[in-house]
């Protein structure tokens, strides 16, 4: 029932306050801007009160609260045991990350299965309900395109369409009916996801992202780094990357193995799953 009450409220709040795009804003995430709004950097102006966007071009979808219990989805509950154990690894994040105006998270694993999407997802929930903060969550998985099954909604477009077929961010950006939080996951999957999560688009969409607001965290599902080269090309553009690790699963000489293969700089530290998909907070 809280689930639902949730869900409930965050939508009613965004037909509330809808608004249209302005004129020659080409984003999918539009933000009206009001006298009382801060610029779209999202920070409150002297005196004035900061507004979460409005989503009036991102294609919506309606989440089932069942379904998001079922998958471990959880932190859309203010009363979910695991929540506080993803705020202290939010602000652990936040802590060696916004002084130095770092953006771009890679959350990925050693191997597949260890957690790292619901990681990922719970992640992105909690993130979003930090004051005057947003969250933008991208499924880098190509080969998978796992966050919008687990989300329990049917989406048939994803980073693909925009990579290889330059489509329009608008048709692909999706806002599930939670307040400061959209995403891009769904659409066909692909074989040669190296080649094309290295390549000069994805480095300049994934600047676009990290800079259009500088209220806004992105957070990337990208896939395990004992599973291909996907992670090692991909963690190059990243801002920082975190790694999650499964408890009686992921062996020392895995994890240590998977670190060599990344930037040492951008490592921020490892996400204890301690049991199946549930991650623990340990970073």
């Amino acid at each position: 029932m809280k689930l639902r009450k949730a869900l409930d409220k965050a939508n009613k709040e965004r037909q509330e306050n809808l608004t249209e795009t302005p004129e020659g804003v080409g984003s999918a995430e539009a933000q009206e801007e009001s006298p009382q709004t801060a610029s779209s950097a999202g920070v409150a102006e002297e005196g004035a009160a900061w507004r979460a966007p409005v989503y009036s071009e991102s294609v919506t979808v309606k989440l089932d609260p069942e379904k998001l219990t079922r998958n471990r989805c959880v932190c859309i509950s203010s009363d979910a045991p695991e929540l506080d154990a993803y705020k202290v690894l939010r602000t652990q994040i936040q802590q060696r990350t916004k002084e130095q105006g770092m953006k771009t998270i890679m959350v990925t694993s050693v191997r597949p299965g260890e957690g790292k999407t619901i990681t990922a997802i719970n992640l992105a929930l909690t993130f979003a309900l930090e004051y005057q903060q947003t969250a933008l969550l991208v499924d880098c998985d190509l080969k998978k395109q796992d966050i919008h099954h687990y989300l329990g909604f049917s989406s048939d477009r994803g980073l693909i369409d925009y990579l290889e077929y330059d489509r329009p961010l608008k048709d692909f950006i999706i806002w599930p009916g939670i307040e400061k939080l959209t995403l891009i996951s769904g659409g066909r999957t692909i074989a040669d996801s190296t080649e094309m999560l290295g390549s000069p688009k994805m480095k300049k969409l994934l600047e676009e992202m990290k800079t259009r607001y500088d209220d806004r965290y992105v957070l990337l599902d990208v896939p395990a780094v004992l599973d291909g080269a996907d992670a090692m090309v991909f963690a190059p553009l990243v801002d920082a990357i975190i790694m999650v690790v499964e408890k009686g699963r992921t062996s020392l000489a895995d994890a240590r193995k998977a670190v060599s293969h990344l930037p040492k700089d951008k490592f921020l530290g490892f996400v204890l799953n301690n049991r199946g998909e549930d991650a623990g907070s340990e970073a």
